[in-house]
């Protein structure tokens, strides 16, 4: 400790004020000195947290299964002419979607019908073969089909995926519109990271070791995942890859003497690990 006097100064010329770190009644403290406060302090490293992507990814809004896209076709053409002048769509695009639902859904009819008369005549073919017990209604009755539809062009959901997109790229179009009509995807909630870990699994292909993992559905909240592989050589784990596109091939050549590698991986969002270590697997190379 120094002594304090009425005309000191610090190391930059300027004279110690009370209230200034390390200015006591008794003197100045020094480094060493119980109660020194360094007045340079080294940085704190900063902690950022993972990087979140911040749209908010939505499914495909396309119904996958035929008779949910047929249930989708005709659902835009009962509510399209409401909002039509607004998003632009002429009296003619209205008609053409129109006739595009009415013959997807006749397609979709005459195959289910198809379908239930193949089973039935398949049955009874089987019976009038090799005999048995006929159902009560004997033979299949003569099928029926609905009234004819005029047909259309083939391609019916790439016109309206072009329709829908020239919709969406008008300036008055807004997400309630388009749900109005049908054509908003499903918004997805993202991955509890408390939880989320890859699942790996390993095969040999052309004597090398295949990591196969997928995005388990979360590709849209993901940018990579982060490999590690422990070849039995001592050194523990290490740093295999980092890669954005499944599956991953590990090129290091088998030892010649067999050998126990063993992987585990953990996704990365940015520059950041997120979630929990997949669990490890393991398989036996060389020799």
């Amino acid at each position: 400790m120094r002594p304090l006097h009425w005309n000191s100064s610090d190391e930059h010329g300027l004279p110690y004020r009370w209230n200034q770190a390390n200015v006591t009644w008794s003197g100045i403290l020094e480094p060493g000195d119980p109660g020194y406060i360094d007045p340079n302090p080294p940085a704190q490293p900063s902690v950022t947290k993972p990087k979140r992507k911040t749209h908010m990814p939505k499914s495909d809004y396309i119904k996958n299964r035929d008779s949910e896209f047929s249930a989708q076709l005709s659902a835009f053409k009962l509510n399209i002419g409401a909002y039509a002048t607004l998003v632009g769509v002429s009296a003619a695009q209205i008609a053409a979607q129109a006739a595009d639902a009415d013959y997807f859904a006749y397609t979709l009819a005459c195959q289910e019908i198809c379908n239930n008369c193949s089973q039935q005549w398949t049955s009874w073919k089987d019976l009038v073969r090799d005999g048995g017990t006929p159902p009560a209604t004997g033979a299949p009755a003569e099928t029926t089909f609905p009234a004819i539809v005029p047909a259309v062009a083939l391609g019916i959901e790439v016109r309206f995926r072009a329709l829908v997109k020239q919709i969406k790229a008008q300036p008055a179009y807004n997400v309630s519109i388009g749900q109005a009509l049908g054509i908003e995807g499903e918004v997805h909630s993202g991955p509890d990271f408390a939880i989320l870990k890859p699942l790996i699994k390993l095969e040999i292909s052309g004597g090398f070791v295949i990591i196969r993992w997928g995005w388990q559905g979360y590709s849209a909240f993901l940018d990579m995942i982060e490999i590690l592989v422990d070849r039995g050589d001592g050194k523990g784990f290490t740093t295999l890859a980092q890669d954005t596109t499944p599956d991953y091939t590990d090129t290091t050549p088998a030892p010649a003497a067999p050998a126990k590698w063993t992987y585990k991986a953990i996704f990365h969002v940015g520059d950041q690990r997120v979630g929990q270590w997949s669990d490890e697997a393991s398989l036996t190379v060389g020799g």
